[in-house]
């Protein structure tokens, strides 16, 4: 795994001290198999947005601080410019850029998302979470799976889902896919 993945499990270590719990009463508080709570905080496991979503909103922590190590701080407006968020490469063909990971007390998560074309043998990945996600195509192609249905977007379509609902993507044509998505 990489580096960032490792400094994500480490953060993710530090909260579980600085609460003073177990690995298995945090996992279990988390509604995670210990075992695999074990390897994300060791980083040899890709935690997902949907369960770093569920482990913030447990623990009142910033979405942010677990992936960036970045607290916010802004409360009127934060600006980020082009090319400038905090980003994480969680796996080898996803990169998350974070648009409003300085703002205090957001309601949404807001992420540039890069995403590599991958062998059409390469099965899409699913994850769910509680609320509602908006996506918003930048540049190339992607499929987009909801709940089964398979939609294919293109630069400028958009969609809004419920996000409880299993959902994976994969980019099209054999080019990258830059994305916006916005977790509520």
């Amino acid at each position: 795994m990489s580096d960032e993945i490792r400094q994500i499990g480490q953060r993710l270590a530090g909260l579980r001290e600085a609460l003073d719990l177990s690995a298995e009463d945090f996992a279990s508080s988390c509604n995670i198999p210990l075992e695999e709570y074990k390897k994300y905080e060791s980083g040899e496991k890709d935690l997902t947005i949907s369960v770093l979503k569920g482990i913030s909103t447990k623990y009142n922590v910033d979405v942010s601080v677990l992936m960036f190590a970045d607290e916010p701080r802004m409360s009127s407006y934060f600006l980020t410019r082009k090319g400038k968020g905090l980003a994480v490469k969680r796996v080898e063909d996803y990169q998350y850029q974070t648009l409003a990971g300085g703002f205090n007390n957001r309601k949404a998560e807001v992420f540039e998302v890069t995403v590599e074309p991958k062998s059409e043998a390469v099965e899409v990945h699913h994850s769910s979470h509680a609320g509602q996600e908006f996506n918003l195509v930048l540049e190339g192609r992607m499929m987009l799976e909801i709940n089964g249905k398979q939609l294919i977007l293109e630069t400028g379509d958009s969609v809004y889902f419920d996000s409880s609902l299993p959902h994976g993507m994969k980019a099209l044509d054999g080019t990258t896919v830059r994305f916006i998505a916005v977790v509520l």
